[in-house]
C-alpha cells in the first residue's frame, strides 16, 4: 500500500508542476510622491516563460500627465518599468486600474507613498480591479487593510497550511494541539516582527527552501510514526523551532507590500492578528471536516453494513500514511525547486 501511495503522489506531483506558476504572482504598482503633484512610478510585471509577461497594464485617469516616459528592464523574473508622472490632484479622488487582470487568477499590489510618510497599501483583484485613491487613512483603515493582507496570505500560502496540517495530526489530543499551535504561533510572530522592523535580516531564497524541508521532515515524522522521537514527544519544539522560519516568510510577504511609515505598529500587529485569524480557521476547519466525516461512517457503522464504526483518533491514524506520502511527495518538489534556485544562474 505505501509503494503504490508513493506512485500515485509523484503522478499527482509531475502532472501538478510549475507550469502556470508566474500567473498566480501578483503585479505590483508603487507610486512615490516626489512633490506637490509628482511621482516616480514603478510598475512589476512578473516575466512569463522566458521572454513573455503577464497581460497586464495600468490605467491611469486622463489629467495624468507623463513628464518622464517609462524605462523598462527585466530583472529576478519581472518587467520593471519606471517613469515620472504628475497629477493636478495628488490623485487623490483618481481611479487607477489593472487593465487585463480580470482575465488571471493573480492579484496586484497598488502601494502609494505620500510626502509626509503616509502609505497607502491596496490590492486589487480580477473580481476589482479598480480602486479610487483615497485621502490618508486613518489607523482604523490601516489595520483593517493589514489585517485582512494577513487572512489572505496565509490562507494563500499552501506551504504554511500544510505545515500546519501536519502538526495537527503529530499533536492528536486537544491539548497537545494547543501547545503545539501556541509554540509555532509565538515563534513565527517572533521572527516575522524583528524581519519586517530590519532587525534580522535572513535571503528570502533560502528561507523558502527551508520552509519546504520542514514540511519534509514533519512528513517523514509521520509516515515513521515513531512514538519515541522528539518531534512525537514534545512537538511544541519542533513547531517553535520551524515557526520561527515559517516568520521569515510571512516577513518576506508583508515586506512585499510595505509597511506604512507613519503606522508601522498598528499595520504589523494587523497582518500578525490576520496570520493568526487564518490560521484558527484553517485548523478549525480541518478538525471539523475530521469530526464530521468520523460521526458519518461511524453512523454508517452502526446503523447500516456499509463502513464500520470508527473514533475521531482510529480516523486520524488511518489518514496519517497518505498524508504523509501525499504532503511529503508535493513538499520534496517544492524543496528541490528552491534549493536548484539558489544556485541557478541568471541568464541560463
Amino acid at each position: 500500500m505505501p509503494r503504490l501511495l508513493m506512485v500515485f503522489t509523484w503522478l499527482l506531483v509531475c502532472l501538478a508542476g510549475p507550469a502556470g506558476a508566474d500567473e498566480f504572482r501578483p503585479a505590483y504598482l508603487e507610486l512615490q510622491q516626489t512633490g506637490p503633484d509628482v511621482f516616480e512610478q514603478l510598475w512589476k510585471v512578473p516575466a512569463k516563460g522566458q521572454n513573455g509577461r503577464l497581460a497586464v497594464s495600468v490605467r491611469l485617469p486622463d489629467e495624468v500627465e507623463v513628464i518622464e516616459p517609462a524605462r523598462t528592464t527585466l530583472a529576478g523574473g519581472a518587467f520593471l518599468s519606471r517613469s515620472t508622472i504628475r497629477h493636478p490632484d495628488a490623485l487623490v479622488g483618481a481611479t487607477i486600474a489593472i487593465e487585463g487582470l480580470e482575465r488571471l487568477v493573480t492579484d496586484a499590489i497598488v502601494r502609494i507613498h505620500w510626502l509626509n510618510g503616509a502609505t497607502e497599501v491596496t490590492r486589487l483583484t480580477p473580481e476589482s480591479p479598480a480602486f479610487v485613491v483615497p485621502a490618508q487613512p486613518t489607523t482604523l483603515e490601516v489595520a483593517k487593510t493589514y489585517l485582512l493582507f494577513g487572512i489572505e496570505h496565509i490562507l494563500e500560502g499552501v506551504d504554511h497550511l500544510l505545515f500546519v496540517a501536519c502538526l495537527i495530526f503529530i499533536a492528536r489530543t486537544w491539548h497537545r494541539l494547543l501547545v503545539t499551535i501556541s509554540g509555532f504561533t509565538l515563534a513565527h510572530s517572533i521572527t516575522l516582527s524583528l524581519a519586517s522592523l530590519g532587525i534580522l535580516r535572513v535571503p528570502v531564497p533560502p528561507t523558502e527552501a527551508a520552509i519546504a524541508l520542514s514540511i519534509v521532515f514533519l512528513a517523514r515524522e509521520i509516515a515513521c510514526a515513531r512514538p519515541d522521537t522528539l518531534t512525537w514527544r514534545y512537538p511544541i519544539a519542533v513547531s517553535s523551532l520551524f515557526g520561527l522560519m515559517h516568520g521569515l516568510g510571512f516577513a518576506s510577504a508583508l515586506g512585499d507590500i510595505g509597511l506604512p511609515e507613519t503606522e508601522i505598529p498598528a499595520a504589523l500587529l494587523a497582518f500578525n492578528a490576520g496570520v493568526e485569524v487564518g490560521q484558527v480557521a484553517f485548523v478549525a476547519t480541518v478538525l471539523a471536516a475530521l469530526w464530521v466525516a468520523a460521526s458519518c461512517l461511524d453512523t454508517l457503522g452502526r446503523f447500516t453494513s456499509v463502513g464500520k464504526a470508527i473514533s475521531l483518533p482510529a480516523l486520524m491514524r488511518s489518514l496519517e500514511q497518505p498524508l504523509a506520502y501525499g504532503v511529503g511527495g508535493f513538499a520534496t518538489l517544492w524543496s528541490l525547486e528552491r534549493i536548484f534556485a539558489l544556485y541557478a544562474v541568471p541568464g541560463v
